[in-house]
């Protein structure tokens, strides 16, 4: 009897975020991040830690939709501290801004978690500007 080994699972799954270019024209929208869920306490920590250098630390995360689980009103992450806040703004659903003491702001689109890979990819690639 031989058994087949499972190639190990990631332990952390990839990031799926797409980042406009840095430019000097300022965008209403700098990327998009498609998030494996609403839980803000599990998928927070892992976009902030693939985020640029350049946007240092992220000291307030703003999720936009009633859909994200209710977050407390701050986590540490990476040894800091972050404020968490949801908005229910209509003007922009589906999105969530990071602040950045000193470094700036940043709106990202969220691609819903349980979107498919098909009606994804159109959305993150139009919202990093990529015209390909």
């Amino acid at each position: 009897m031989t058994t087949a080994l499972q190639p190990p699972l990631p332990s952390h799954p990839v990031l799926r975020l797409r980042l406009a270019p840095h430019g000097g024209t300022p965008r209403p929208i700098d990327g998009a991040w498609w998030p494996r869920s609403y839980d803000l306490l599990a998928e927070l920590p892992r976009l902030l830690a693939g985020l640029p250098r350049a946007w240092g630390n992220i000291s307030s995360a703003t999720v936009n939709g009633p859909m994200w689980s209710m977050p407390p009103g701050r986590m540490l992450v990476a040894n800091q501290v972050v404020r968490l806040h949801r908005s229910l703004t209509a003007s922009a659903p589906h999105t969530i801004v990071l602040l950045a003491p000193g470094r700036g702001r940043w709106d990202l689109l969220v691609v819903p978690p349980d979107t498919t890979v098909e009606a994804a990819e159109p959305l993150m690639a139009a919202a990093a500007g990529d015209h390909a």
